[in-house]
């Protein structure tokens, strides 16, 4: 990937991170919990202080530390662009190499200010999209991490921690962006930062994804729910507090519809006798649940399923 060997000359190779690959966090022994056919799954909980790939025998495959964490992606190189705290956001390989770096605390202007980061993307250009809570703005950064766009968010009274939890850059050039804080509500931003939809959702939300039928599916953080809304605000499909069996929904995270059509929801915050992660069917019939109390905690707000 040419980002990449941009990145790496930008680094001057930076070498391994402050751990090695024999890093280990717990013991080697099956902690999880999977009922119904199991997932290997990324997940990241910054109680625990970890980021690790779980296989379907609920062996550890991949670890490494993080203090604080919100977003995670694995890029199709198959390294990691994720964060070890809310202002470094960093590209890892599976060998803990770090081949690219942010600083948000420092870089661009945000030397001495109060700021946070929990959304991140790497985009198609190989710029790297970052959303600063605080100075309440989304920018693309290239390889060397100089702005190359940036537009200002609706915020009225900034504040780093819940200016904004998950963002993305859509197809369409656009950005929807779940505020959490004062506003309570999803926005998508044109490319010049004018609103152009949006979505009240009265909860701390915290994440919004764009379908490809055009609906947006939303996790609603402390409305402990999963919806999903057409253009016109109506909400056409919906997982409840307590609708699935045995199971009830806390905080909300991370969402995601997958491609055999299935929902995957992060469910944080949600105690022992709860599942972490969970997917769900059209039907809201729950066809996988991941459950791991020993080795992560209660604020395990990232998963991904790893195909």
């Amino acid at each position: 990937m040419e980002s990449n060997m941009r990145s790496v000359r930008f680094l001057g190779l930076v070498s391994l991170v402050a751990v090695s690959t024999q890093f280990s966090l717990w013991a080697e022994d099956n902690s999880s919990v999977h009922t119904g056919r199991p997932r290997k799954v990324l997940v990241g909980d910054y109680s625990a202080k970890a980021l690790a790939l779980i296989n379907e025998k609920g062996d550890i495959e991949w670890q490494t530390p993080i203090r604080n964490i919100h977003d995670v992606t694995r890029l199709p190189n198959g390294n990691l662009l994720m964060q070890t705290d809310w202002t470094e956001i960093i590209e890892m390989t599976p060998d803990h190499q770090i081949v690219w770096k942010y600083d948000a605390a420092r870089q661009n202007g945000n030397e001495g200010k109060a700021v946070e980061v929990h959304a991140f993307q790497r985009l198609a250009n190989g710029d790297t999209m970052i959303v600063e809570s605080g100075p309440a703005r989304i920018i693309e950064v290239n390889a060397e991490g100089k702005i190359q766009k940036q537009i200002a968010l609706k915020v009225e009274h900034h504040n780093a921690h819940t200016d904004t939890r998950l963002a993305r850059k859509l197809d369409n050039g656009h950005y929807l962006v779940a505020h959490e804080g004062e506003n309570k509500v999803v926005r998508e931003y044109d490319g010049n930062g004018k609103v152009v939809w949006e979505y009240k959702t009265g909860t701390k939300v915290y994440s919004a994804i764009r379908l490809k039928n055009g609906n947006t599916l939303i996790g609603m953080g402390d409305g402990h729910r999963v919806i999903e809304v057409d253009r016109d605000g109506k909400t056409i499909w919906s997982v409840e507090e307590k609708e699935l069996p045995g199971i009830t929904l806390a905080w909300v995270t991370m969402v995601e519809r997958l491609a055999n059509g299935n929902t995957l929801i992060v469910n944080c915050h949600g105690g022992e006798n709860n599942p972490q992660v969970i997917e769900v069917d059209p039907n809201k019939k729950v066809v996988w649940t991941f459950k791991d109390f020993r080795r992560f905690g209660n604020s395990l707000p990232v998963a991904k399923i790893i195909e």
